[in-house]
């Protein structure tokens, strides 16, 4: 087993695992954590050839180094985490964070590997923008990957990218690399890979006459729990995101070099039969995974501890 752990000085510990093994090839990234589901096809470069699953756990605001000198830092109070990292790995704490350090822009600068000006979020995770007749409201930074700008106070006329880079388009995607190689992409809470509300989301994937936005008017509690949270961005021709199982059109249009022909499982009501076709989905400890008022699914953003997103 080969293994890489990455931990930025200030705000972020990431921690990604190659594990070479036979069979299968999975793409895990994650979390806020995540999973995902495989294709024979999957091609990683690695230099040996043998790289077959990548697992990558964010984690947001842990810090490696002591802020006071007599305090343990986090990751010193985290012992099986830094013992995994000592006895299997390399620590790299040359991490330039991004600045301002915040969960939005932290994390999407883990992702994408460019500094947040080149991504779109570099005030994170609310900021304000202006409106055509001078005035300012309210944006909020978590939104999916190709949604217009998220303004939770209602509807805007600005359809600026959330996601936009210098060039003024949609900044690459993460999992692009992967599913070109054959891999299927899975995540979990994973910043903007997967949807991240059901206001201005849904109606981008599914389109706002779709039986998704039915839902989420007639039972918004519920829809939250069937669609955000959780998604498999799938290879070319993976069955996993076949129209039999509620796959849609991953469309990435500024994606360099084009990006046709992909399909996504949006939400844990399409992502959850794959995964456990008997459902409903339990956690380590037995327990179905469902949010704190009893709707089954996404568990919510703060309904992600480690029993349940590994």
């Amino acid at each position: 087993m080969g293994v890489l752990c990455a931990l930025p000085v200030g705000c972020l510990l990431a921690l990604a695992a190659a594990f070479a093994t036979k069979g299968s090839a999975a793409l895990t990234i994650g979390a806020r954590a995540a999973s995902s589901t495989a294709t024979t096809g999957c091609q990683l470069a690695s230099p040996k050839g043998n790289v077959k699953h990548v697992i990558y756990v964010q984690f947001d605001n842990t810090h490696f180094r002591r802020d006071n000198p007599n305090v343990p830092s986090d990751l010193e109070q985290m012992p099986h985490l830094l013992n995994f990292i000592n006895g299997n790995g390399r620590l790299l704490a040359n991490d330039h964070t991004a600045l301002i350090s915040h969960t939005a822009t932290g994390i999407l600068t883990s992702l994408t590997g460019v500094y947040p000006d080149r991504m779109g979020q570099p005030v994170s995770n609310s900021f304000r923008y202006f409106k055509t007749d001078g005035t300012t409201r309210t944006g909020v930074s978590f939104a999916y990957w190709t949604a217009p700008l998220f303004d939770p106070a209602g509807t805007t006329t600005d359809t600026t990218p959330t996601m936009i880079n210098e060039n003024g388009k949609v900044a690459p995607a993460p999992w692009a690399p992967f599913t070109r190689a054959g891999c299927d992409f899975g995540a979990v809470a994973t910043a903007n890979t997967i949807l991240e509300n059901t206001a201005i989301d849904i109606p981008t994937v599914f389109g706002p006459a779709s039986p998704e936005a039915a839902e989420v008017a007639a039972n918004p509690g519920q829809a939250f729990a069937d669609f955000v949270g959780i998604g498999i961005h799938c290879a070319q021709g993976s069955a996993t995101c076949s129209a039999a199982n509620n796959g849609k059109a991953d469309l990435l249009p500024d994606e360099p070099g084009g990006y046709s022909g992909f399909n996504a499982l949006y939400g844990a009501k399409y992502v959850d039969p794959v995964i456990k076709p008997s459902g409903p989905m339990t956690d380590l400890n037995g327990n179905v995974i469902q949010d704190a008022n009893g709707h089954v699914g996404f568990p919510g953003f703060d309904g992600m501890e480690a029993t349940v997103s590994l």
